[in-house]
């Protein structure tokens, strides 16, 4: 199962993927895909509604006539790994972490899949980060690794976009990965079962058509039960709240010569079973500037 958010920025609606052009609008069955929705069982009633025809009546959207927002609403927190790839460490020349390096950014970061990326008017070193992000489903304080996984509801796609002038010269990463627009995820949270093997995607970022982030998963130093698992031991992870999980080599700032994203860049970001981004970079209007 694959649910989307759709309408305009601050009035979405939830939805179910019938076709892969296709909207069902569940607005009328649930109240928003939250963490009421993931953590009281909303997606098993919606499935089981699905299986036997139930939401057959619903009003149908294309999917290529609407806007599609972030597809889960008001997350508690976001929550984020560093340096979590083996070849994204050696790019680096870092060494690998003994435990998983957590960090959080901003829930007013969130952006939709298609949406613009606003770089701020005052820095010019905006960089991309394309990851698999895990939507929790279940409450979950000091699991295990084996039990991680019965605590996920699904993944989307997230765009760690990152300042990285701020990142480095600042005392601690939140700031620098928290300017609004800045935590692109989605199309879609696909359901376990549709995604299969979390620890076996190939994952790319593309600006302006070339890529420039290829890897997969099984690069991973720490795989999505172990990050589950860690994150719990010091904080209840909530039912709708996102862990990313760390991002593969080839982000813009170990390039040599650097690249960073400027006004006008088309980034696509795309992971197996999880659609694909696409977003457009624009600058930031400062109170004056006009438009």
């Amino acid at each position: 199962m694959r649910l989307v958010r759709f309408g305009e920025r601050g009035r979405e609606r939830p939805g179910v993927l019938i076709t892969d052009s296709e909207i069902a609008d569940i607005s009328g069955v649930v109240g928003d895909l939250d963490g009421r929705f993931w953590g009281e069982g909303g997606m098993g009633f919606v499935a089981r509604e699905l299986e036997r025809g139930a939401l057959g009546s619903l009003r149908r959207v294309r999917l290529d006539s609407v806007r599609l927002g972030p597809p889960v609403a008001s997350p508690g927190k976001i929550v984020c790994v560093g340096q979590n790839y083996m070849d994204h460490i050696k790019e680096q020349n870092a060494p690998v972490p003994d435990t998983p390096i957590l960090f959080g950014k901003a829930v007013t970061a969130l952006n939709g899949p298609f949406d613009e990326i606003v770089l701020p008017a005052d820095e010019d070193t905006t960089d991309w980060e394309v990851e698999l992000a895990v939507v929790i489903g279940s409450p979950a304080r000091r699991v295990s690794a084996e039990d991680a996984p019965a605590h996920i509801a699904g993944y989307a796609i997230m765009n760690d976009v990152t300042e990285r002038r701020v990142q480095r010269t600042e005392k601690q990463w939140h700031r620098g990965k928290s300017f609004d627009t800045f935590a692109p995820l989605g199309p879609w949270v696909a359901t376990p079962d549709e995604v299969g093997d979390p620890q076996a995607l190939d994952l790319v970022l593309e600006v302006n058509g070339s890529a420039m982030q290829t890897g997969n998963t099984r690069t991973m130093i720490f795989p999505v039960p172990e990050l589950v698992a860690f994150a719990s031991r010091g904080m209840t992870l909530l039912p709708g709240d996102i862990l990313s999980t760390g991002t593969p080599p080839g982000v813009g700032a170990f390039r040599d010569p650097p690249v960073f994203i400027k006004e006008g860049d088309i980034l696509e970001a795309g992971i197996t079973s999880l659609g694909r981004q696409r977003l457009r970079a624009v600058r930031e209007k400062l109170p004056g500037q006009g438009e």
